[in-house]
């Protein structure tokens, strides 16, 4: 369970850091294919912000979840 708890986290803070990454340092071209769908109109930078925004915030819930069970336990 303490695995669980830990893969928990790890996984909160990828999402995070990547989320915080593309939203906040612009780093589109870890959107996968963004670049070339960018390019030719098919997405939209709003559309790269809502990505990056989404993951920030599913990560930050991620590593609330985990350390919220870490201390009820």
């Amino acid at each position: 369970m303490t695995l669980l708890k830990i893969i928990l986290i790890l996984v909160g803070l990828a999402f995070i850091i990547f989320g915080y990454l593309i939203y906040f340092k612009e780093k589109y071209n870890l959107i996968n294919g963004f670049e070339g769908d960018f390019k030719s109109g098919r997405k939209a930078e709003s559309y790269a912000k809502k990505v990056g925004l989404i993951e920030l915030i599913i990560g930050i819930i991620f590593v609330l979840i985990g350390i919220a069970v870490i201390i009820i336990k």
